[in-house]
């Protein structure tokens, strides 16, 4: 079959082609028979009939007496019937009903009084009898085809003498990770390492949609290798994910590697990320189906969106299960998108619903950023004709949390600090179901962020230069209407962060002319003090080498320095510890918390408020190192 290297496909074009070609080459379940008590979660390959009745005997209902309910004729509770022992006999809950009865009293409505059984109502004919067949009789259709089985259809089969239920074979899923670069999770890798997580993630996905993953040893970049791995695979598995050497660099062998074992459908889908996918499949020695095999983009989150996008809709043929489309919701977007007419899009967002209304924060698009798929609470897909969205322009939204979740988040933008994350455990350890949703776009971000609408509260730590006042000057400007709330929360040292046995000498920010600097972006509060104090030394910030090289947060400011690519960094106390660097302290700042008005009263507000007056709080700052606490929760201004 003649296929396009890297052709622009759109994604359901893309998707229907192949599922027609491997469905014309076979492509089909496969079943197994397995005990009953084992088949939890699996699906009927068949339709499941009773082999016997339930219950297969008459059955006593209830503790009591068997007898025949013509004795029982006339009994009232002015006329009892007396019974002689004769007369009938004592049975236990699901006994045999003896033989000459037909009816059950229970044992409460038995009165023995000189010697006599007296009965002061009726018994009626198969009276608390489960008869034969009452619940499920013999040839009775338990459950239809297709069908995942619960517990709930597991007792019933095993009620009705099915030991074996013929059941939709799992798909064993191969899974092998290409490049000469990659190494297994290691906590030291070496510089130039790549660790190989991909195929952890894919075993969770495939997992989670019914099949059993099987994980190959990482194969160097080199086509025979690739190619006999590939072989190998096919051989052994239902369907094969090769990762890596999809594109067309250098070493991308997957494409090549697919053609010498089998058939390209399709190089090259209109989505982003995920554009290099190869849609292929071999056929397998011995069987009449095929194997779909899919070259997957090695960046991590395009892998996730082929495999989400692509590779599930296969597995409905392979598993016979219905994977239902993911609940959408419709928000408003924060900032500016825009995006190419060539490409469908999926970019990751935090949600939150603020001031009345969903709305949808876009995450870094960068496909190799694994993290915000943690982050992320929902997908915003931007169509392929579409040009992009404007701030405030309402967007459809797949959600990755249920929208249940999402009303009762807490949503904060604004300046990076860890006491945040701290915050947010504490929060889901005291109130289980909590959740918070963080964003680290500086203290004017989080100020704007408010202001806006799109955030409930935001950490700000910014000085004003005329009144050396933290915070307060600025809250007056932006919101000179009102409607915030601007609480304490810690106070904190800010220096800065060298390499460890300070090499370089650096006793103050004046000895930074001439080094190599890493600094925050414009905006933030870390960054107006970094302005402020070359102002005051009377520095002119192109005398520091990477001035303008900036980092969105304390911790990768604290990387950067590790790593050896930056001589110094203005930053917190608590990102030095985790990288092991020495801090000069420089400035005492006020980090607090601006909060929307209509959020103030809210639970989870109060919530948090509670968590940062408590102890644990405290504790956990006092092991980050670099705060004190005054009031924290007390507010600083009510405008």
């Amino acid at each position: 079959m003649p296929f396009a290297f890297l052709t622009n496909t759109a994604l359901d074009e893309a998707i229907q082609k192949y599922q027609d070609v491997l469905i014309g080459h076979g492509l089909r379940y496969r079943t197994e028979i397995i005990d009953t008590q084992n088949t939890l979660n699996r699906v009927s390959a068949h339709a499941v009939y009773a082999r016997i009745s339930a219950p297969h005997y008459n059955a006593c209902g209830m503790d009591g007496i068997a007898l025949d309910s013509k004795k029982t004729f006339g009994a009232t509770e002015t006329t009892p019937v007396k019974l002689g022992a004769s007369d009938f006999l004592w049975v236990d809950t699901g006994d045999p009903l003896p033989v000459g009865c037909d009816a059950v009293v229970m044992v409460e409505d038995v009165v023995e009084a000189d010697g006599w059984y007296l009965l002061y109502s009726a018994a009626v004919p198969w009276q608390n009898v489960r008869q034969i067949g009452e619940d499920i009789s013999a040839g009775d259709m338990i459950i239809p085809s297709f069908t995942v089985i619960t517990p709930a259809s597991m007792a019933p089969m095993l009620a009705a003498g099915v030991l074996q239920v013929e059941v939709v074979k799992r798909p064993v899923i191969g899974i092998l990770p290409t490049g000469d670069e990659m190494v297994l999770p290691t906590e030291k890798p070496r510089e130039g390492d790549i660790i190989e997580f991909n195929s952890s993630i894919f075993s969770g996905m495939l997992t989670e949609w019914g099949c059993i993953p099987k994980v190959y040893p990482i194969v160097k970049d080199d086509l025979v290798l690739i190619q006999e791995a590939l072989a190998v695979a096919i051989g052994e598995c239902d369907g094969v994910i090769i990762n890596a050497g999809s594109s067309a660099g250098r070493a991308d062998y997957a494409k090549e590697a697919i053609q010498k074992v089998g058939e390209v459908v399709l190089h090259g889908i209109a989505i982003k990320p995920g554009k290099p996918a190869v849609l292929a499949f071999a056929m397998r020695e011995g069987l009449p189906c095929c194997v779909p095999v899919v070259g997957v983009p090695g960046y991590p989150v395009s892998g996730i969106i082929v495999m989400d996008a692509i590779f599930k809709p296969l597995l409905e043929k392979l598993t016979y299960r219905t994977f239902g489309k993911a609940e959408t919701i419709e928000a408003v977007v924060s900032r500016r998108l825009t995006s190419s007419l060539k490409y469908r899009e999926f970019i990751r967002a935090r949600l939150g619903w603020v001031g009345g209304k969903m709305v949808a924060v876009p995450l870094n698009r960068g496909a190799g950023v694994v993290s915000s798929f943690v982050k992320a609470d929902g997908i915003i897909d931007v169509p392929q004709n579409v040009e992009g969205y404007e701030a405030g322009e309402k967007v459809t939204v797949r959600l990755t949390h249920s929208s249940e979740e999402i009303r009762r988040m807490l949503v904060i933008s604004g300046s990076h600090d860890p006491l945040l994350d701290e915050v947010a455990d504490i929060m889901r350890r005291e109130y289980p179901g909590s959740m918070v949703a963080s964003s680290h776009v500086g203290s004017m971000g989080g100020i704007m962020a408010v202001k806006r609408g799109e955030a409930h509260l935001g950490g700000v730590h910014l000085l004003d230069e005329t009144s050396g006042v933290y915070n307060i000057p600025y809250v007056k400007k932006y919101f000179p209407e009102g409607g915030v709330v601007l609480m304490e929360c810690v106070g904190r040292v800010q220096g800065l962060m060298v390499p460890a046995g300070n090499p370089r000498g650096i006793k103050g920010f004046r000895d930074l002319i001439g080094l190599d600097y890493v600094n925050r972006q414009k905006g933030s509060g870390t960054r107006v003090l970094c302005d402020y104090l070359s102002k005051q030394n009377g520095i002119d910030p192109s005398l520091i080498n990477g001035y303008e090289r900036e980092e969105f947060t304390h911790t990768a400011v604290a990387a950067a320095i590790a790593a050896g690519t930056a001589d110094a960094g203005l930053g917190i106390l608590a990102a030095a510890k985790i990288y092991g660097l020495d801090f000069i302290p420089i400035a005492e700042e006020e980090y607090d918390l601006l909060i929307a008005g209509d959020a103030y009263e809210t639970e989870a507000v109060n919530r948090l408020i509670i968590i940062i007056k408590s102890e644990e709080f405290a504790q956990r700052l006092q092991r980050l190192g670099g705060y004190t606490l005054k009031n924290p929760g007390s507010v600083k201004l009510w405008n």
